[in-house]
């Protein structure tokens, strides 16, 4: 089974665990990617979103709703499978993604989103992929959880190359 991680939010540096430049994608291969959210990603992605909930900038209310601190915004966070899916499969298309959030995301905590085929079928000269998708704080808490489908345009699996 492939396990692939691409880590970023750490630097310039990406580091691999495959050892093979080429591989094609099967049901149980997992994809990984590490990041860490920043003040900076959060207040940009409010300032797209329109979402200015107070949860997000205010460390005195974001305590007093019951929170440690600060929290990323939800969809932020799911934007990792999005992401993970197309730098390792240039051209594909995200058809749809389900979430269930678990437990909230803090500002500076190191999220490692992935995303695992669970059901892959041919559709002429694509391929429709069915992703379980998971999120995990530090690699263990669960924080977000769900199933993705994405139409591939091949299942030859790509070094990521990513820029943030």
């Amino acid at each position: 089974m492939l396990i692939r991680s691409l880590f970023s939010g750490f630097g310039p540096s990406l580091r691999f665990s495959s050892l093979s430049a080429l591989h094609i994608l099967q049901n149980g291969d997992i994809l990984r990617q590490a990041r860490v959210f920043s003040v900076a990603d959060v207040f940009e992605f409010s300032k797209v979103s329109h979402d200015s909930n107070p949860l997000h900038f205010d460390s005195e209310f974001a305590q007093s709703a019951g929170f440690e601190d600060r929290l990323v915004h939800g969809m932020l966070v799911a934007a990792l499978f999005p992401r993970i899916i197309s730098s390792h499969f240039p051209g594909a298309v995200y058809v749809s993604q389900s979430l269930q959030f678990k437990l909230p995301v803090y500002i500076g905590e190191e999220i490692v989103g992935e995303v695992q085929a669970i059901n892959i079928r041919a559709n002429k000269e694509r391929y429709i992929a069915k992703f379980s998708t998971r999120c995990r704080r530090n690699g263990g808490s669960l924080v977000l959880d769900g199933e993705a489908m994405a139409i591939l345009p091949t299942l030859a699996v790509k070094e990521a190359n990513m820029v943030d």
